[in-house]
């Protein structure tokens, strides 16, 4: 399996952590959010830290393709509805529509900031056919649903904000209770030695220069800050444009909280090593991992 973002160590929701209350149930007859007359994006003037986030950590359209080619490989036919949680600017649903007339995508996320970003510089740019196949909610992932779908999926470690195995197992179960049979549950996962001390990387890209820190880690409770700087070509640095508060869950605990939350089978495809000795962005299913300073994994909760 091949998916150019996934091998990068950074990815990161742009969601900080904090309560989450009990929010509406999504239905299948939610109304999709609409773009607001007169409202016009600043990022023309100012710093825009969702889109210096999707350059230096997204790839939608890699990931709707992985995660169809993935679902083809599963389970022999062709996935129709995709569920992005911790959606964000929803850059992956809006992908997910091009991809065929038939296909739907829904959206979840907590943080009206980023979701209202998406309604106004991503829906807005696809056509209305495709802005009709596209639900999103300001919604808590753990509520839940009566909309259902192939696949959910959690990316960029988003999960990582839940903190105890409660919550994460709760969270698992109601993904598998959205899903219908056959649907899958794909959640990417990193760690290793390099994880378990303070660094800082950097990579520079079109524009700008992305940092990627790990401030702290936690050996008692797996508990670890991680932040995302930016330095805009001529700007000045912007510091923790966003910063993460996660607990480093092992790929060991999340296959046993699946199993427990009902899933059927577990999937591990972890990602090879380059010549130059960092992640080759190729992902084969795996038995075993590898004793590596850092690996970089996805994870599939099967329902059958």
């Amino acid at each position: 399996m091949n998916s150019k973002s996934a091998s990068r160590t950074a990815r990161a929701k742009a969601l900080s952590p904090r309560a989450l209350p009990e929010l509406p149930v999504l239905n299948d007859d939610t109304v999709s959010l609409k773009r607001s007359k007169g409202t016009k994006s600043q990022a023309s003037t100012a710093f825009d830290k969702y889109a210096a986030y999707s350059i230096a950590v997204q790839s939608p359209h890699h990931d709707v393709r992985f995660m169809r080619r993935l679902y083809r490989d599963l389970i022999h036919r062709e996935p129709i509805t995709m569920r992005e949680d911790f959606c964000g600017t929803f850059e992956l649903c809006c992908e997910w529509v091009k991809l065929s007339n038939e296909n739907r995508a829904i959206g979840m996320d907590i943080d009206p900031e980023p979701l209202a970003y998406g309604v106004e510089n991503y829906l807005s740019a696809l056509c209305e056919s495709e802005q009709r196949r596209v639900t999103i909610a300001e919604q808590n992932v753990l509520a839940r649903t009566t909309a259902k779908a192939d696949i959910v999926c959690a990316f960029n470690y988003s999960y990582f904000v839940f903190q105890s195995r409660e919550t994460l197992l709760r969270y698992f179960e109601a993904v598998r209770q959205s899903l219908r049979p056959g649907g899958i549950l794909i959640i990417d996962c990193f760690g290793g030695p390099m994880c378990g001390k303070p660094s800082i990387e950097s990579r520079k890209l079109s524009g700008l220069t992305y940092y990627w820190e790990q401030e702290s880690f936690d050996s008692i409770s797996n508990r670890a800050r991680f932040s995302i700087h930016f330095k805009p070509k001529g700007g000045r640095k912007r510091n923790r444009v966003f910063s993460y508060d996660w607990r480093m869950w092992s790929l060991a605990e999340l296959r046993d909280l699946m199993l427990e939350a009902g899933f059927k089978d577990t999937k591990v495809y972890w990602e090879g090593t380059g010549r130059n000795g960092s992640g080759s962005g190729v992902f084969n299913l795996r038995a075993r991992g590898e004793a590596v300073e850092r690996w970089v994994a996805y994870l599939v909760g099967q329902t059958t």
